[in-house]
């Protein structure tokens, strides 16, 4: 598996669905704009998806539906969708969080308010050191 990315067919399509939105939409629209834009895209595409899937908990009494992604795909992946001057850790984070939560191994963190589209892949540290 070495210098193999994951999911790496899925994620060079999404990349490329990601970067028309943005160059069709530009950077100046809201979050929920963008994934609209995404969910149909996906829908012509036949990429299987769910659109703000709701987390378990992750502790008694945490209250039900507290975290959702964005987008899972096929089950594989998490897109969290943002629309920010700057990505910074909690972003990071709250990816890692949904990760772990769901036993994932990848999330694609996209910034569309930024000039150019930014898409940084999180992989899920815990999966990595204990495959």
């Amino acid at each position: 598996m070495e210098g193999k990315l994951l999911h790496e067919e899925l994620t060079y399509k999404i990349r490329g669905l990601l970067f028309n939105i943005h160059n069709e939409l530009g950077r100046f629209r809201n979050e929920q704009q963008y994934c609209d834009a995404l969910e149909n895209v996906l829908k012509e595409n036949n990429i299987v998806y769910q659109r703000e899937f709701i987390l378990p908990p992750s502790f008694d009494g945490e209250k039900k539906g507290r975290n959702k992604v964005d987008f899972l795909i096929e089950g594989k992946i998490i897109i969290e969708a943002k629309c920010v001057s700057f990505l910074n850790k909690d972003n990071y984070f709250q990816c890692q969080r949904y990760l772990n939560s769901l036993n994932l191994d990848l999330a694609l963190l996209v910034n569309f308010r930024s000039k150019n589209l930014l898409i940084r892949r999180i992989l899920n540290s815990s999966r990595l050191q204990n495959p």
